[in-house]
């Protein structure tokens, strides 16, 4: 990705952020330069890697293949001292913008239309072999346990929840002529470095073409303290 489309992805979607009422924390806004002259008092936001992630997922296509993520807090896998056992986000799909097909390994997630259009969620069951299991698949949405058919395309309007457990496959876009939607994620530690299984592969964080300065620094991009 170039960095002057994600600098425009991030414009664009601050300004829906704040149409739909959210307020991101103050980190949010540090300039670049900022980041370079902070101690170690902020190394949680490093290492356990808030803040903007924008993906394309390695196609090059974000209008049709892409996700636009914050992370608002979140623990740590591989760190024993660190206490926090869950982890928060905001995500912003467009209309038939295609999240693809994965589980994780480790990771329950409520996933939440907290506004704007419906959400479409397309669940699969994994089978021994990590593939497309033909098994019914059964969700919990909104605290009620149905049993779907798999492949069942699940629509999320406004306010609507879903469950999704340990090594469940899920992809996810809005509906076209819904219009794009805020979602919520609450769940327990995520770790984008070892706890995704996509069905095909994909590229997580995008190589960038640095043909402007950064507006804001994405999480996998933070100076270490000295």
């Amino acid at each position: 990705m170039k960095r002057s489309e994600i600098n425009r992805i991030m414009r664009e979607n601050l300004e829906f952020i704040e149409k739909m009422g959210f307020r991101l924390p103050p980190f949010a806004f540090y300039a670049p330069e900022t980041w370079r002259t902070l101690g170690h008092e902020y190394d949680e936001i490093r290492t356990h890697m808030l803040g903007w992630d924008i993906t394309d997922y390695g196609h090059g296509d974000f209008s049709n293949i892409g996700l636009f993520l914050f992370t608002l807090r979140n623990g740590s896998l591989s760190d024993p001292s660190c206490i926090k056992t869950y982890a928060e986000k905001i995500l912003i799909s467009d209309e038939d913008q295609y999240s693809p097909m994965h589980f994780h390994f480790h990771k329950m997630e409520d996933i939440i239309n907290r506004g704007g259009g419906n959400l479409i969620v397309e669940v699969y069951n994994s089978d021994e072999n990590e593939g497309l299991a033909a098994t019914d698949v059964t969700v919990t949405t909104d605290g009620v346990v149905r049993t779907v058919p798999a492949g069942t395309k699940l629509c999320l309007t406004p306010g609507e929840s879903i469950t999704l457990p340990p090594r469940q496959y899920h992809a996810f876009w809005a509906e076209r002529g819904t219009g794009k939607v805020l979602i919520g994620e609450v769940s327990m530690v995520n770790d984008d470095n070892t706890d995704n299984r996509f069905y095909e592969t994909q590229g997580r964080f995008p190589k960038i073409e640095e043909d402007e300065a950064p507006l804001y620094l994405l999480c996998n991009e933070y100076p270490q303290a000295r």
